[in-house]
């Protein structure tokens, strides 16, 4: 729509990396620096044609920087980060501690709202994508059950909370979903089931040298909002079985609605939103990206605040015009 949104990255991880080329893929967006607490010089060695600054640089560039794409951990960089930054610039994040996200959201939308900028949370997939297809099959199925299956893949939040454990140098965490519990739900059969019986997750983990394992793996299966609620299994395996053997970040899921309609419910319907990810931050990155193309045109209208994917109509995600949509999509 002639946008030519200027954007800047806060943090350098395996999510700032995929932001990066996101961004390179859209046309109406240009990168104007990435933002790192490590060394620029020396994270920026292999990318001349970026721009890398030290984070407390970002206040420098209030002018020069229409939104923020923020792609710190949720464990603790988040809950700082969004609020902070959100007083300066329109933001985008992917926050994914579902249990917090109501106390995220509140203090986002303060910074936010006091100082005329927008702020998207929450954006990627789950929460995220996942969450918006949870909603529109309850509006449209409200007598039925929801299932939400993740997996298998590793993810990203819950690494990055097991690698911020005392003594572990290295680690990833799978979720797994249980494939009989999934055919059960896609026949209609309704089962209930908790989060622990519809998952497994497994943690592949480096220890540093005089760790105990023992305390770590406590710490691991008892951590809340990650995986006390969980069948957790912990494994210790050397840096070069990580690196050999779990060296990509694939992920997926499904949100499967189970629904009844008709005289006395007696009609089976399903419905079903499935992801298959080979690479989880580059998919999350995409996401946040097309959102902060929304981000910059809810602030450009005035509308400001902190948003939740809820909140945010489709027609601001897409380059294409109104007309050109309605004429190829509708």
């Amino acid at each position: 729509m002639g946008d030519n949104i200027r954007i800047g990255i806060m943090g350098w991880g395996n999510l700032g990396k995929g932001t990066k080329e996101a961004i390179e893929k859209t046309p109406d967006m240009q990168l104007v620096s990435v933002f790192t607490r490590r060394d620029p010089q020396q994270v920026g060695s292999n990318f001349p044609q970026v721009n890398f600054l030290p984070a407390n640089k970002a206040e420098e560039y209030v002018d020069s920087i229409d939104v923020m794409i923020l792609c710190g951990g949720s464990a603790t960089d988040l809950p700082e980060q969004t609020p902070y930054y959100s007083k300066l610039f329109n933001t985008v994040d992917s926050y994914d501690t579902h249990a917090k996200i109501p106390e995220h959201f509140k203090s986002v939308d303060k910074a936010a709202q006091e100082n005329g900028k927008t702020a998207a949370i929450s954006i990627g997939w789950d929460p995220g994508l996942f969450s918006l297809n949870r909603m529109i099959a309850e509006a449209i199925l409200p007598e039925g059950n929801e299932y939400t299956f993740w997996g298998k893949g590793v993810s990203q939040g819950h690494s990055d909370a097991v690698r911020r454990v005392d003594g572990v140098k290295n680690g990833l965490q799978y979720t797994i979903p249980k494939e009989e519990v999934m055919e059960r739900v896609r026949k209609g059969e309704d089962p209930s089931l908790s989060a622990k019986e519809r998952h497994l997750r497994e943690c592949y983990i480096v220890a540093e040298e005089g760790a105990d394992k023992k305390q770590i793996e406590e710490e691991i299966k008892n951590m809340p909002h990650y995986f006390d609620e969980y069948e957790t299994k912990v494994f210790f395996i050397t840096e070069e079985e990580l690196a050999q053997n779990h060296a990509g970040i694939p992920h997926g899921g499904f949100v499967i609605r189970s629904g009844k309609t008709g005289p006395e419910a007696s009609t089976n319907q399903i419905m079903e939103f499935g992801l298959k990810l080979d690479s989880n931050p580059e998919f999350t990155a995409s996401a946040l990206v097309a959102y902060a193309r929304a981000v910059h045109r809810l602030n450009k209208e005035g509308q400001t605040g902190a948003k939740t994917i809820f909140d945010i109509p489709p027609v601001y995600l897409s380059t294409r015009t109104p007309f050109n949509m309605r004429k190829e999509m509708l």
